[in-house]
């Protein structure tokens, strides 16, 4: 009878075991992410907000860039972009793992814990870490004085929504991964650093070629830079944009666990 009982809950449980299984491996790792977190902001901001920040407010004069000191506008992008890094780091080394590495999914799926509930599980551990590295990064922006506006915190959950859209994709793409080393590399050289570059991150998208800018109209980045920007200093956007930028980040975000737990249901019953 309690065999049963134990076998109903971990049934109807699942996805929190494999959170919980997340959590204790992060756990050992604790000081690297704490200090991650809250370096990587810091550094950041000296080199590229503050640094390179006063030569940009030196030659654009009052107005700044949109209006604003090079660092506020550069802030609400560096926050989506260290959400969108961190997720994508909390599902594809874990995914990875699970299937090609240590193969542990498969003995987690020999359990009564399906294929959804470890993929679900893997997706709500990397967004956990990734709300603590958001937080510390928009309380050392607010210390920096790059927040403004009352409405600035929405900023956290526009860069959260960001990470969750990638995340997503990210699960599903890794999870079907047979050759991992040449996965990495081509994820970092031909997404990461393109879409960082060419999203509006470090100057607004409009003023880069046309050819060009369809690469940040696809990009989860520009649509949560867009709206950081509104929420943390007013950057002019029309509602209709607003609720495309929006429309955009959930959709990609539902399309891609749908498609990641199809998969991963998929995988392990190989």
């Amino acid at each position: 009878m309690k065999l049963e009982v134990a076998q109903r809950e971990v049934s109807r449980f699942g996805a929190l075991y494999i959170v919980e299984a997340r959590f204790k491996n992060m756990f050992k790792w604790r000081s690297a992410i704490i200090t991650a977190a809250i370096l990587n902001p810091v550094l950041y901001l000296l080199s590229v907000g503050v640094g390179i920040g006063s030569l940009v407010d030196a030659k654009q004069g009052v107005g700044g860039v949109d209006g604003v000191q090079y660092l506020t506008f550069l802030a609400p992008a560096l926050l989506a972009s260290a959400a969108i890094q961190g997720a994508i780091d909390e599902v594809t080394f874990p995914t990875l793992q699970g299937f090609k590495w240590a193969k542990n999914f498969f003995a987690m799926n020999s359990t009564p814990i399906t294929g959804n509930q470890i993929a679900l599980g893997v997706y709500i551990a990397a967004l956990c870490r990734t709300f603590l590295t958001v937080v510390v990064y928009w309380f050392i922006l607010l210390i920096a004085g790059a927040l403004p506006t009352g409405t600035a915190w929405l900023a956290m959950f526009v860069a959260m929504l960001a990470g969750g859209a990638f995340a997503s994709i990210m699960l599903f793409l890794t999870s079907k991964v047979e050759k991992e080393d040449f996965f990495l590399t081509a994820i970092g050289r031909l997404i990461i650093m393109p879409l960082f570059l060419f999203s509006g991150t470090f100057y607004p998208l409009s003023s880069m070629p046309l050819i060009l800018q369809p690469i940040g109209w696809i990009s989860p980045l520009w649509h949560a830079t867009e709206l950081g920007r509104y929420f943390t200093y007013g950057h002019s956007i029309s509602g209709l944009m607003i609720g495309v930028h929006f429309i955009f980040l959930t959709s990609l975000l539902a399309l891609g666990l749908k498609l990641a737990f199809r998969n991963f249901t998929k995988r392990l019953s190989k």
